[in-house]
């Protein structure tokens, strides 16, 4: 898949790297604009329990 990506890019090289840089920090930009705040409610990480009682170590 990479490859198929890289023979598509315009350009030599060095302007092939700078456009896939471009394209990951594009997509890296998306990501923690849209889709991680989208996705956040649905997770459960949220749900922490701490049980200070019975189930605590002594310390």
């Amino acid at each position: 898949m990479y490859g198929w990506i890289w023979r598509h890019l315009p350009g030599n090289t060095l302007v092939r790297a700078v456009v896939s840089l471009l394209l990951v920090a594009g997509i890296v930009y998306l990501l923690f604009t849209y889709v991680f705040p989208w996705a956040e409610p649905l997770l459960p990480f949220g749900d922490v329990t701490v049980d200070g009682g019975e189930g605590a170590a002594a310390g």
